[in-house]
């Protein structure tokens, strides 16, 4: 245990540690590689009018800590109007330095709005392959159609990544990443593949461990693609956290600067702009992004902020501490952030991309209630708080889209989710793993139970994949894209379901196919 001195001095180093202009040393320019360097590809991220932040990180031997001198290394970038790379219109430098394990991120400005890009890194005389990106509308612009898929927890031991290889594939303009980009647990053996290292817990551990994940060939691709706009859960830093609170009760000093490694490897490895770099134990993710005057998404920070679970956590019948008034999943600053700009909104569609399922799905055979104390049904008054702010406020076309759970679900959300006359404030849509939890099956034989238990809920699946999405002035529809397996290579994909809803009548409908 670390007493608090130590720790606020650990946690502290990792804080300026993230900090671009402490560089110490000389600079390299010109270097050399024995092998390839960007072998954990390219990303792009946080997309705006005039720009976007370009990302990737030195690492010629990924899993040895990276296979890099403790200097500074210069990278040249640049952008171009054509795939090719012929018409340059932004070139420039960058450093990366030790202290962010050779990561680059570049906040590109000075773009034209609505416009895709292509862009490439080049250290020495290793050159990246030509990657492609887009900027956003303008505010407030006309903007007719918009194309965007979400995803999550993508268990590297329990299968392959095969649905980001189709993903790649679509034609989008943005990706949603929902949480638990990595996990956190020792490598086991006899699984599809292996963790390298026991448990991440210190700032090199999830440094490995995301280095193992990122040198996937489907998830470059699907970087390499489309920028990306993403956010956390608990397997980037550990299973259930909850603020400083672990789930198996760590002394909270040597939890935070756990935390604090687990956000600094995260920053490292994604394309996250300099206001979201971690400060110790603590980083500013959530934040808002608008597609002109056709949909604006407020992304979440559901782990950083929120209260312990209550009734001890799990999937348990619900007990006193689901009521507390004081529990939160947001925090209140992050909350009020929320209703401010939901208030402010002028978009046609106001999408909320959060980690949790909102609905109160109840599994159990009748006549139980059992619900899971992780999501936003074990904390009942901060949910009907937002659910009952969407329905006086009026939000135009409120759409959560969450992750976590590895399963597929379309849900009706209400104030009242026990009252059936109670109307419909938005739609849920929740999409399933990338990998985590195996092939899964497609469940119709147990439908006809979970919809009696829990008449708001419209579809609800147990297959690996993602949600692909596309919105317009008058509709949004969501295809829920499905692979029938993860254990082994190869896997085609499907459209299981696909539901739309129409503009000012919140609820999906499914439509026939």
């Amino acid at each position: 245990m670390l007493d608090r001195r130590a720790f606020l001095a650990s946690a502290g180093a990792i804080a300026l540690a993230g900090v671009p202009h402490i560089v110490a040393g000389a600079i390299r320019r010109n270097a050399r590689f024995p092998t390839f360097p960007f072998t954990l590809g390219v990303a792009s991220g946080d997309p705006a009018p005039d720009g976007v932040v370009l990302w990737t990180r030195l690492a010629p031997d990924p899993l040895a800590g990276g296979g890099m001198s403790p200097e500074a290394v210069e990278v040249e970038w640049q952008v171009a109007a054509d795939e090719r790379m012929k018409d340059v219109v932004r070139r420039g430098k960058s450093i990366a330095a030790p202290e962010l394990a050779h990561s680059v991120h570049v906040e590109v400005a000075g773009l034209l709005p609505d416009r895709w890009y292509w862009y490439q890194f080049r250290a020495g005389d290793a050159v990246t392959v030509p990657a492609r990106t887009r900027t956003l509308p303008l505010p407030g612009a006309p903007a007719n159609r918009l194309r965007f898929a979400f995803a999550s927890c993508q268990y590297f031991e329990s299968g392959w990544f095969t649905a980001y290889q189709h993903m790649a594939r679509e034609s989008l303009d943005l990706v949603f990443h929902l949480g638990d980009y990595i996990y956190e647990g020792p490598g086991r053996d006899g699984l599809v593949r292996r963790h390298q290292g026991l448990e991440a817990r210190t700032l090199e551990d999830y440094r490995t461990r995301f280095a193992q994940y990122k040198m996937d060939p489907n998830l470059q691709a699907a970087h390499a693609a489309f920028p990306w706009i993403v956010t956390w859960d608990d397997h980037d830093v550990a299973d259930n956290y909850a603020g400083a609170i672990s789930r198996r009760n760590d002394p909270v000093d040597e939890f935070l600067l756990r935390r604090a490694g687990a956000y600094q490897a995260y920053y490292e490895h994604l394309p996250l702009r300099r206001v979201s770099m971690p400060h110790g134990p603590a980083a500013q993710m959530y934040r808002r992004f608008a597609f002109g005057s056709l949909a604006s998404f407020s992304v979440l920070d559901t782990r950083q902020y929120r209260t312990d679970q209550p009734c001890g956590d799990g999937v348990k019948p619900i007990c006193d501490g689901v009521f507390d008034p004081n529990a939160t999943l947001m925090g209140s600053a992050q909350e009020r952030w929320l209703f401010e700009g939901f208030h402010r909104s002028r978009e046609r569609w106001n999408l909320i991309p959060q980690q949790v399922m909102m609905a109160p799905v109840n599994l159990a055979p009748w006549p139980a209630t059992t619900i899971s104390m992780d999501q936003w049904s074990g904390y009942e008054v901060p949910r009907t708080r937002l659910l009952r702010f969407l329905a006086t406020e009026r939000s135009k076309n409120p759409v959560v889209l969450s992750g976590d759970i590895h399963n597929n679900w379309v849900n009706d959300l209400k104030v009242d989710f026990l009252d059936a006359h109670s109307p419909v404030v938005a739609t849920e849509l929740v999409g399933t793993s990338i990998s985590s939890g195996g092939d899964g099956s497609d469940m119709p034989q147990n439908m006809p139970p979970i919809l009696a238990r829990n008449p708001f809920v419209r579809f609800h699946n147990d297959q690996r994949g993602y949600v692909s999405c596309e919105i317009t002035p008058n509709a949004m529809r969501a295809d829920f894209r499905i692979v029938d397996y993860v254990t082994r290579e190869g896997a085609p994909v499907k459209t299981r379901a696909s539901f739309i809803i129409d503009d000012g009548h919140p609820g999906a409908q499914k439509l026939a196919g």
